[in-house]
């Protein structure tokens, strides 16, 4: 009877043993699936939300195709991404910020669907002026670089759509001389493309301070 009682106490360490490794590994498993479930929740949040910002873009284009229908048949501007983009050429003279007739009654048609655009999503306006890699200093002494260029250039479109009807509060202009070309500056044709002024519709910044900022 002794010796019953003295193997039943050596093999008890052996199943404790071996019940706290089960325990364990379960434990194991059961946070590893917690982590899994977390992860794909996680994943699957990112995905709606992605989702839902492609349809928004969707929609925004097809809006802003819709708002320009016209000018867009015509030739005379280009949608893309959500930009609008209009040829140097059609605006101004190469190395000149004076607009040229064509070019201010292209702007005055696009006033009021991009007016109409704007108020309806609660956004506004940035026009951006870029030139070619060309040193604008050999060619015109009025300016001292491209950057002036591009940058009088757009101040004279947003000048323009004010004078033609836009709210001043709805737009801004944004220089960027010859950086993000288009296309490669290769040739005559490949610079003509680049140099160019394009709108684009962007949210406004919110005028209301952070309870914590001070003004």
């Amino acid at each position: 009877m002794l010796e019953h009682d003295a193997d039943a106490e050596s093999t008890a360490p052996t199943w404790i043993s071996f019940a706290d490794l089960m325990t364990g590994l379960l434990g194991a498993f059961v946070l590893l699936l917690v982590g899994v479930m977390a992860a794909q929740l996680d994943m699957a949040s990112q995905l709606e939300t992605e989702v839902h910002k492609r349809q928004a873009e969707e929609q925004k284009r097809q809006s802003l195709e819709k708002a320009l229908a016209i000018p867009l048949a015509s030739g005379r501007i280009t949608l893309n991404n959500g930009r609008i983009g209009i040829s140097g050429k059609l605006l101004f003279q190469l190395n000149s910020d004076k607009l040229e007739p064509e070019g201010r009654k292209l702007l005055k048609s696009l006033v009021l669907p991009l007016r109409s655009y704007l108020q309806s999503r609660d956004e506004m306006l940035m026009v951006s002026g870029f030139t070619d890699d060309q040193t604008i200093k050999s060619r015109n002494r009025q300016f001292e670089d491209n950057w002036e260029l591009s940058a009088q250039r757009a101040l004279t479109v947003t000048r323009t759509l004010i004078e033609e009807g836009m709210p001043s509060s709805m737009l801004f202009a944004a220089a960027f001389g010859k950086e993000q070309p288009l296309v490669p500056n290769s040739n005559e044709k490949a610079r003509a493309q680049n140099r160019r002024v394009e709108m684009a519709p962007v949210p406004k910044a919110s005028s209301r301070l952070a309870p914590d900022q001070k003004p």
